[in-house]
């Protein structure tokens, strides 16, 4: 829950940044800054795991191109080409690919408690984008757009499904290490070629801007990736998935108190929605799929 909470700050980061960084300076600038916060936590992964070879690394390069860059700048670039509603709308595909990328990658599968959860979540976000929906805008003017969203969008569900996999052979801190270590390096002759100016004017960075790049880099991400995780190595990945319905949830009052948005009563009955739907399927799930260790310690006494 509290990771969905940090993700959803992404939209207002942006917003604060986009008049002084470009796109890939601002995915590059906070990431730079995160991987540089890890190195002193992942050292003692290092250490312990000492038999790393560096062919176990190539995954993540996997996960940086496939995942990470298309989730990361993709989306970023897209919503610039296209309308806000638009990535509103495209953005709700994350949880319904997630699960879909599940089965297919992972063997995972819907139970009727998952259906349940599923559908008064799809009610809950079709109330809080009701506006988004009638403002969304799919004509050709905006197709590049829309794919590069889409692209990001599937970017991000494959990186969470994919990591799934490989959540028992590393540490948290160890896969989000290697991925922002690739994702540095792909990214940096992007900025130098297109942006290289962006180093010459951090001067005259702003506090909008100063403030952006900071909610980018220590919750979006530095503290909800390590916290998404700890929750991906306990849930299973579709149960995961479904929370990120609360993006969308916790977006509203964010963008409400820092961008001054309205919020209506649809607003905040969908979100209360998507609140419950969550709690169906991470709390109460987990709750039922957990032996009951106390009815079984107590059958011992008696034995």
């Amino acid at each position: 829950m509290l990771c969905n909470l940090m993700w959803a700050l992404q939209f207002t980061s942006i917003k604060l940044v986009q008049d002084q960084v470009g796109a890939f300076s601002t995915v590059f600038l906070p990431m730079l800054m995160a991987t540089l916060f890890l190195i002193p936590f992942v050292i003692k992964d290092v250490r312990v795991n000492k038999k790393r070879k560096l062919s176990d690394l190539k995954v993540f390069i996997l996960l940086a191109i496939v995942g990470q860059f298309p989730a990361q700048v993709l989306t970023t670039i897209g919503t610039q080409q296209s309308t806000a509603s638009n990535a509103a709308i495209i953005a709700l595909c994350l949880p319904i690919l997630s699960a879909v990328l599940a089965y297919v990658i992972l063997k995972e599968k819907m139970t009727p408690l998952r259906w349940i959860s599923f559908g008064i979540a799809i009610v809950g976000v079709s109330l809080v984008s009701l506006k988004d929906i009638f403002n969304s805008d799919f004509t050709i003017q905006y197709m590049l757009g829309n794919a590069l969203i889409f692209l990001g969008v599937f970017g991000s569900g494959f990186y969470n499904t994919f990591c799934k996999k490989i959540a028992n052979d590393y540490t948290e801190m160890e896969m989000l290490f290697y991925t922002y270590i690739f994702m540095v390096l792909l990214l940096a002759p992007l900025v130098w070629h297109y942006e290289g100016d962006v180093f010459s004017t951090i001067s005259s960075f702003t506090s909008r801007t100063w403030t952006g790049l900071l909610l980018l880099t220590v919750f979006h991400n530095f503290l909800s990736m390590l916290l998404f995780f700890k929750a991906l190595k306990n849930l299973d990945a579709i149960q995961v998935a479904f929370s990120n319905f609360l993006i969308t949830f916790f977006a509203l009052p964010i963008a409400a108190l820092w961008l001054h948005e309205k919020l209506n009563l649809f607003s905040v009955v969908g979100g209360l929605l998507v609140l419950i739907s969550t709690v169906i399927i991470t709390v109460w799930e987990y709750k039922k799929a957990k032996p009951d260790t106390t009815s079984k310690c107590e059958a011992g006494k008696f034995k």
